[in-house]
């Protein structure tokens, strides 16, 4: 069955308008998530414009696992491993006292059943890393600040989703039992961690065997699938599945994988996460106005939402404070390993409290038969929205006015990893001039190359450069591309006259940008 007319039209009519956001949001730097529920909204008030809604698992099912698997992998071992304390002590304290204080709130002011008032709780306890790393980015705060930020975001979607199961079963079956819930909790986070080591073990000796760059990009794919729906069928946590499995294979990938893999395998996880977030955030606008419709929204309402929306708010600035401080205050051992942050840190952190993706597939996975769906879908669309638009926009601000910025850590990094790979490639020439097939010209002129390499990094990881190294090499950087840039003129000129094809103009291309975005190295 075709479309008709009328339905190609509103088709074109959503997709222009998608693409114009995306658009706007690029030209004016405001942030993606934001700008796509605003416009959504919108786009869902105006007369003409389908209401859309999502089968209940689509979004838990079909589109959190990779999105989960992409954070986790890229988010890295190292930075987990470092700040796994304030990652747990947010991720599972403040998802169980944010669950409980939206509960009580929930009850209280909207009339909930206590199981209907905890699964609100649980449903709009995780952050969404999404937005506020991405704001947070752009204003170059500290990396530890970031790393945090992300790290909990992925741990506590796993808590978050467990309680969530916990208290819909409560609230279908009537009954709650403390100790067997909790033993559900124990045996959900130690089996999905389980399960994703299992499988990503598995997919590590599949893809060590494999050599061909979109099979190992599809795999990649999948791995967060693999991970995420055998853990959901035995009743583990197939989100904890997921972002495991997301790290063990960002561990071992670069051991695994061809320069080419990795090229197009960042470029894929760069345009699929893009998509699928700005997807989601766009159908979360969109979606609202159906679900207002059917609840015949009244003043008074409306200020009993506003409560539970600033519980959300405040439960996260009071508690992050105190998750960050009141551990150091008591042990001895945590502050002399880990010393008192600045205020501002802890501030900022508390104010990232965004939520999205997650609590919006969790809304939308409710059984019909919960009491009080549509009343709670409508709070975590109105959480979301609120969350989105009003930390999302007024967090530059807040950093700003907190006088927050980059401690230079990243770029100290960088600068160290650097020159230990160029000092590693020097020491890796003298042995292979002992090899006599190398000659002596060749090895001084990489040799230099090297060398000044090194110097420049040197510079920027010392912070002098009294020799003026980085001046001489953003002159050198701007010969090479300007010759590059002749380079690539050339050949899209031998294309369009018809002396090279398509493919051996894209092929030599590549090569030409590969050498483009190797000269900051």
């Amino acid at each position: 069955m075709g479309f008709t007319h009328h339905e190609e039209l509103q088709l074109l009519l959503l997709l222009a308008s998608f693409a114009a956001m995306v658009v706007v949001a690029a030209w004016e730097r405001v942030p993606l998530p934001v700008l796509l529920v605003g416009g959504g909204l919108l786009l869902g008030l105006a007369p003409g414009v389908p209401r859309l809604s999502l089968p209940p698992d689509v979004v838990l099912v079909a589109i959190l696992p990779p999105l989960l698997y992409s954070s986790a992998f890229f988010t890295g071992l190292r930075d987990l491993r470092t700040n796994l304390r304030p990652i747990s002590l947010l991720a599972f304290g403040l998802v169980i006292v944010t669950t409980g204080v939206v509960g009580v709130v929930g009850h209280e002011a909207l009339s909930l059943s206590w199981a209907a008032a905890f699964t609100l709780g649980a449903i709009v306890s995780p952050t969404d890393a999404l937005a506020a790393s991405e704001i947070a980015r752009r204003l170059q705060v500290p990396r530890r600040v970031i790393a945090i930020i992300e790290g909990e975001s992925l741990v506590n979607d796993g808590m978050a989703l467990v309680l969530y199961r916990t208290a819909v079963t409560a609230a279908i079956a009537g009954t709650f039992s403390f100790w067997h819930a909790s033993a559900r909790l124990v045996l959900s986070i130690v089996g999905g961690v389980a399960v994703g080591l299992a499988v990503g073990f598995v997919v590590r000796q599949v893809r060590r065997r494999v050599d061909d760059t979109p099979t190992e990009v599809t795999l990649a794919l999948l791995s967060g699938y693999l991970a995420f729906l055998p853990a959901a069928a035995i009743g583990v946590s197939g989100v904890l599945a997921a972002v495991t499995i997301g790290v063990y294979m960002g561990w071992y990938t670069p051991q695994l994988t061809t320069t080419e893999t990795r090229l197009s395998g960042n470029a894929f996880w760069e345009i699929l996460t893009f998509l699928v977030n700005a997807l989601l955030f766009a159908l979360i606008g969109l979606q609202l106005p159906a679900i207002v419709e059917r609840l015949h929204l009244t003043a008074s309402l409306v200020a009993d939402v506003a409560y539970v929306v600033i519980a959300v708010v405040v439960v996260r600035l009071v508690f992050v404070p105190v998750f960050t401080y009141v551990p150091r205050f008591l042990f001895r051992r945590i502050r002399e390993r880990d010393p008192y942050p600045p205020w501002q840190a802890p501030v900022m952190i508390a104010w990232t409290g965004i939520r999205g993706a997650v609590s919006l597939a969790a809304a939308l996975a409710l059984p019909q038969s919960v009491p009080g769906r549509d009343l709670i879908v409508f709070v975590t669309f109105c959480v979301i929205l609120a969350t989105l638009v009003g930390q999302g926009l007024t967090l530059p601000a807040v950093v700003r006015a907190l006088h927050i910025e980059d401690d230079g850590g990243a770029e100290r990094e960088d600068a160290k990893a650097r020159i230990k790979a160029a000092e590693a490639a020097l020491a890796r020439l003298e042995e292979l001039e002992q090899e006599g097939w190398v000659r002596d010209d060749t090895a001084e002129r990489v040799r230099g190359t090297y060398r000044f390499r090194t110097n420049r990094f040197r510079a920027r990881y010392d912070g002098s450069d009294g020799e003026g190294v980085e001046e001489r090499s953003a002159a050198f950087q701007r010969l090479r591309r300007e010759l590059l840039e002749a380079e690539r003129q050339a050949v899209v000129g031998l294309r369009n006259d018809g002396v090279i094809t398509e493919e051996v103009m894209l092929r030599v291309q590549r090569d030409i940008d590969l050498e483009t975005s190797r000269l900051d190295a």
